[in-house]
């Protein structure tokens, strides 16, 4: 088969490996139908994400159909189609039974493009695969599920709940790519009086508005401090959510946000940030990081499956499955493209 392989910083290679097989009796391998390119991709390119060795096939979003299980697979037939949750659980570590599955200790977490070989293929075996895929309902679409395999439970979780977004708070939103817009979109299920998109790129600024944002600022023209100020009689933002992964964002997030405020932040990080202590340290706030459980990936299915969530309007730009040289560079340069998230499908 084909896939993209990690070479080392900056490179890359869509080329020949060997078809992947099934190694436990809780494998299943899976046909792609349908894959996507995650801003995690971006940063394991960069060197950001040192676990990620040369030689490794990226990405860790897909849907596709069941082709083979091993023998203590339960739930999985040959043929079902199926979602590639980004995260993996093996369902009985100490982490897995708290619904924790970002923190297996099993073997499972973030590990398909990360720790072993990923979704940007033309196979991909999946570990776990009875926790770790769920079966397309009748009537939803490769397109509208793919968004489920990471940034909308992503956002949900590390950025809505973590973060404890309640009915009429005044959310800020750092960022306004697919993770930020996500964010907006879930955000919006707890109805908060006002959602503040931040970005410096005024194309996403327009996207967010459609995802659900009633204010947006580009720091560029506008202080977003002074903005939030104006809706928060100068107490700040209930809830701000980091959703870009550069110090700068982080340490403007934290300026954000009231006192008794919640930081939630989704980004991934590949340098340090400066968290100021001497000007915050009594301003009672939560400041919360994580990595997805997935735990919410049945309820957001609902929500697709019930109308109340469109994620496939997310998708912006579509290509074949070998055309991930282009795909890339589209979605690499999303502030000149406009991409959002990108979609790579096969035909089989």
């Amino acid at each position: 088969m084909k896939a993209l392989v990690y070479q080392g910083p900056h490179d890359r290679a869509w080329t020949e490996v060997p078809d992947p097989s099934i190694q436990f009796a809780t494998d299943a391998i899976v046909q792609v139908d349908a894959v996507t390119i995650c801003g995690t991709d971006l940063h394991i390119l960069k060197g950001d994400v040192p676990e990620v060795v040369p030689g490794r096939i990226l990405g860790h979003e897909a849907v596709g159909t069941v082709t083979a299980v091993g023998a203590a697979v339960q739930t999985l037939a040959v043929g079902d189609r199926v979602l590639v949750s980004c995260v993996s659980a093996c369902g009985n570590c100490r982490f897995c039974r708290e619904g924790r599955y970002g923190q297996c200790l099993g073997g499972g977490g973030w590990i398909l493009g990360h720790m072993i070989d990923g979704t940007q293929a033309e196979y991909v075996r999946v570990p776990f695969a009875d926790r770790s895929t769920y079966k397309i309902p009748d009537g939803v679409t490769d397109e509208q599920m793919v968004m489920l395999a990471d940034i909308l439970p992503t956002s949900y979780e590390v950025g809505v709940l973590a973060g404890a977004v309640r009915p009429a708070d005044v959310v800020a939103i750092v960022g306004a790519g697919p993770i930020g817009l996500a964010a907006i979109m879930t955000a919006g299920l707890v109805s908060p009086s006002h959602i503040v998109a931040i970005d410096i790129a005024d194309s996403r600024l327009e996207s967010a508005r459609k995802f659900g944002a009633d204010v947006v600022v580009n720091p560029s023209r506008d202080n977003p401090r002074a903005v939030i100020d104006e809706l928060t009689a100068g107490l700040g933002a209930d809830v701000v959510m980091e959703a870009v992964g550069l110090p700068e964002t982080f340490e403007q997030a934290v300026e954000l946000v009231r006192p008794g405020g919640h930081l939630a932040n989704i980004g991934v990080h590949g340098a340090p940030a400066t968290l100021h202590l001497e000007r915050i340290w009594g301003k009672d706030l939560t400041i919360t990081t994580g990595l997805v459980d997935t735990c919410s990936t049945p309820t957001l299915i609902g929500l697709v499956v019930s109308g109340q969530l469109d994620t496939a309007r997310m998708i912006t730009h579509r290509f074949g499955i070998g055309d991930f040289e282009s795909a890339y560079d589209v979605f690499g340069r999303a502030g000149e493209t406009g991409a959002l998230k990108v979609l790579l499908t096969a035909t089989h």
